[in-house]
């Protein structure tokens, strides 16, 4: 396991950086989702090379889901829900977390990001954040970063190395 440490340190600084840069920026640059993507098939070729095809399949379905979801609304509602920077991003935690981790990922991160939402909402009701509005985009990077942590001790239990 003592393998994995540089590999999981890169994941963890990545994903702090995206997760700050999307606080500050609202923007998931490509100059940390694409490093966290390569990072995460290079993971698996050099130390589960067998489990590769899990990776390359998480990336995938990360990227064509988010990729789907993003023009269904785009097309219904006439403007983005997601960014672009979001699709990336779950390409690069299904690259890290295979495809199976996909639906868990997206629902812890939705489930935080909701809750997130109402109590910003409640909060401005009663008085406490008069700037929120509901209508402002809540960025989904950090969701998604604490749904990879959250989620990454299945998947570094489900890894034989």
């Amino acid at each position: 396991m003592l393998a994995a440490l540089p590999f999981l340190l890169c994941y963890s600084g990545l994903t702090l950086a995206l997760c700050q840069q999307d606080l500050r920026y609202g923007l998931l640059p490509d100059r940390f989702t694409c490093p966290l993507l390569w990072s995460g098939l290079l993971f698996y070729l050099c130390l589960a090379p067998h489990q590769l095809n899990e990776a390359v399949w998480g990336a995938l379905a990360g990227y064509l889901s988010f990729a789907a979801l993003y023009w269904l609304y785009r097309r219904v509602r006439g403007h983005e829900g997601l960014g672009y920077g979001d699709i990336k991003y779950l390409a690069a935690l299904g690259a890290w977390h295979g495809w199976r981790m996909l639906p868990q990922l997206v629902l812890v991160a939705s489930l935080l990001a909701g809750m997130t939402w109402v109590i910003l909402g409640l909060s401005a009701r009663c008085g406490g954040n008069r700037k929120w509005e509901k209508n402002n985009p809540l960025p989904f990077g950090p969701f998604l970063a604490a749904a990879g942590f959250w989620c990454g001790w299945q998947t570094l239990a489900n890894l034989t190395l």
